[in-house]
């Protein structure tokens, strides 16, 4: 996100990128697999496990959860989206 917008802009999120304090309600930022890889995603912890979290992605589907890796930035399968 960050050098994406005009010069001096401020990113609008403010991002948890480290996997051992997450904790439901914090913003992360995602990737996901195949054709959308290397593009950004913002979305919010529902759900925090041991080896995996539970992201809301589409504030126009709340209860559509993805299920993502417990890293800095959680890697979703594309077949969830």
């Amino acid at each position: 996100m960050q050098g994406m917008g005009e010069e001096g802009e401020v990113c609008p999120f403010e991002f948890n990128f480290d996997e051992k304090t997450f904790k439901i309600g914090d913003t992360v930022s995602y990737r996901v697999n195949g054709s959308l890889g290397g593009l950004p995603f913002v979305g919010t912890l529902v759900e925090v496990h041991e080896d995996f979290v539970l992201i809301a992605g589409d504030p126009k589907e709340p209860e559509k959860l993805y299920r993502g890796t417990r890293e800095s930035r959680p890697m979703v399968d594309y077949s969830e989206i």
